[in-house]
């Protein structure tokens, strides 16, 4: 056994020295491969894919973003043509989302400011002169101005452009619609875009002129020109004078974009070639060692952390834990096995615990269910007596039939669930008693619905309501009272409430019944009919106490549809 695991080992060494040497000698055959081919390709070829490879990164920028302009102009649009209650909401809500856009604005066919939006800034009341307005030119695509400053708004002069189109307003006339959007998203891609040392990009139009330039200044004070034949040429690139120059146009607007780069820089770009293929070594190198780290890591560290986890999962929650094994190195797969062991005994111990505890509760509360309160026995008893000396033996007779009733459907052959019809006959045994021992000093209604009888539920569930409601609520009354049991059937539940129109309770009383001891033995009480039911049937189901002082109280309890065969 011990030889065996010795050769287990020394095989997977093995393994992972030739897969770590493999991958250097493969990763070494690509760099020189590469070296080759870099040294191969000539100066001029080099400057002109990086020079086309630019001005095409740029172009997509742009064409992203200038796309991305018009279907934002699309969507104000639509919005504009909307009720005003609409139009407000979406520019509330558009100039938060949409921080490149400062100011939408509408015009009549004569020039007219009609609206204007421009979110948390405020318009000038009067403008001597929109920058962003022009006429709106003739033919399809997006039309976008030259980058010029927003004049409308007070104090505040971002650089901008302007893009148009017309509309047709709710009474069939021409709007023209311009939104204005900052230009320094495309002016800061285009000023990091560099091509070597000293290469550039910039924008123009088809008619030659400047859009945007990352060099402008010196180009408008008169220190620096660019070619002037370049408004001539097509989309290509051309060697002008030792500088390469990449011309590329939009294919949703007017825009060109311009590559400048020079060819004398790749010179000195040998030896940097050589240095980046050094670092390019050294970096491999690194990925190789991350590459056999990361392979340590999933044979040992990561099967060690997810085992660790599971562990601390298991502490937080052992109950409802699921362990699902690890697999790993032969060693992990044993700690594996042996930690799901663990957990299903732990389990298996926390649910006999568990189960004992409920047969205690249940034992605990069958006593206090057994338990009949001895002044209700002596009472009904003394007014049976009392009717037999008066001579009113039908009245003594049917007392003693609801008792007998009362008594036998509280053993129910030992059974703790009865049927619902059961428990509705012991209530009305129970108040009947009660009305001869009060002599009508209140009233009582059942409305209970036909198709709930089957349904099985604890049995002495109302008689304890019923008279905390005569004794605490209805014997300190004046007036006659009213106690009104009603039982109906949710989709799926069965509902039972029993209300009375007694001297109420505050809200801290309502909550101090069901949150009462354990340990209070004075008699079978509401909590302990909360209790039987939670403890049988789980939390969602139970009693739930609303009252109000001098109006009444209203105890509503909730149990599931359960049937004989499920019982």
């Amino acid at each position: 056994m011990k030889n065996r695991r010795i050769q287990n080992k020394i095989s997977l060494s093995v393994v992972m020295t030739g897969v770590v040497v493999g991958l250097v000698l493969a990763i070494l055959l690509v760099v020189l491969v590469f070296f080759i081919r870099l040294y191969e390709n000539s100066i001029e070829q080099s400057s002109v894919i990086t020079s086309e490879q630019a001005a095409r990164q740029v172009v997509n920028t742009v064409e992203n973003y200038t796309e991305d302009m018009a279907a934002t102009m699309e969507n104000v649009t639509e919005y504009i043509a909307k009720p005003a209650a609409l139009r407000e909401d979406f520019f509330e809500s558009f100039f938060q989302i949409r921080t490149d856009v400062v100011a939408v604005t509408i015009y009549n066919e004569e020039g007219k400011l009609l609206d204007c939006w421009a979110g948390e800034k405020a318009a000038k009341e009067t403008a001597l002169v929109n920058l962003s307005y022009a006429e709106i030119p003739e033919g399809e695509g997006l039309h976008i101005s030259k980058p010029h400053v927003e004049s409308l708004l007070e104090d505040y002069y971002p650089w901008v452009v302007t893009i148009s189109r017309t509309m047709q307003g709710e009474h069939g006339e021409e709007l023209r619609v311009f939104m204005d959007i900052r230009f320094s998203n495309i002016a800061a891609y285009v000023d990091d875009v560099g091509i070597g040392q000293h290469g550039y990009c910039f924008i123009q139009d088809t008619d030659g002129d400047l859009v945007y330039h990352p060099q402008q200044q010196l180009i408008y004070a008169g220190l620096k020109e660019e070619a002037g034949e370049l408004q001539s040429l097509a989309d290509g690139s051309y060697i002008r004078s030792n500088v390469i120059y990449t011309v590329n146009s939009l294919s949703n607007c007017s825009w060109r974009i311009v590559a400048v780069s020079y060819v004398d820089e790749l010179i000195t770009g040998r030896v940097e070639g050589m240095v980046r293929i050094c670092l390019a070594l050294l970096a491999l190198m690194f990925l190789t060692a991350v590459f056999v780290g990361s392979l340590f890591s999933w044979l040992f560290a990561k099967p060690a952390k997810r085992l660790a986890r599971a562990m601390e999962a298991f502490e937080k929650n052992a109950e409802n834990f699921c362990f699902e094994p690890v697999e790993g190195t032969s060693e992990v797969n044993a700690l594996s096995s042996s930690f799901g062991h663990m957990v299903l005994r732990v389990q298996q111990l926390m649910e006999q615990v568990r189960q004992e505890e409920i047969s205690l509760r249940k034992t605990e509360l069958k006593a206090l269910q057994a338990q009949i309160n001895p002044h209700f026995l002596y009472n009904t008893l003394d007014s049976i007596a009392w009717m037999c000396e008066e001579e009113r033996t039908k009245e003594a007779v049917e007392m003693i039939n609801a008792l007998a009733r009362l008594f036998r459907i509280s053993i129910s052959k030992g059974h703790e669930l009865i049927p619902l019809e059961k428990e509705i006959e012991h209530a009305k045994s129970y108040l009947k008693i009660q009305n001869y021992r009060y002599k009508n000093q209140f009233t009582y209604h059942f409305q209970v619905e036909e198709s709930c009888l089957p349904y099985y539920c604890n049995k002495i569930t109302l008689q304890p309501i019923i008279e905390n409601a005569i004794y605490h609520g209805i014997d300190r009354m004046v007036d006659e009272g009213h106690i009104e049991i009603r039982v109906w059937e949710e989709e799926q539940a069965i509902v039972m409430t029993v209300e009375d129109n007694g001297v109420g309770m505050t809200k801290e009383q309502c909550v101090d019944i069901l949150e009462r001891e354990p340990g209070d033995r004075r008699g079978i009480g509401i909590k302990n009919v909360n209790d039987r039911i939670q403890i049988y049937f789980g939390e969602r189901y139970g009693l739930q106490i609303t009252s109000e002082p001098d109006e009444g109280t209203c105890v509503k309890i909730r149990i599931p549809k359960l049937e004989e065969e499920r019982q």
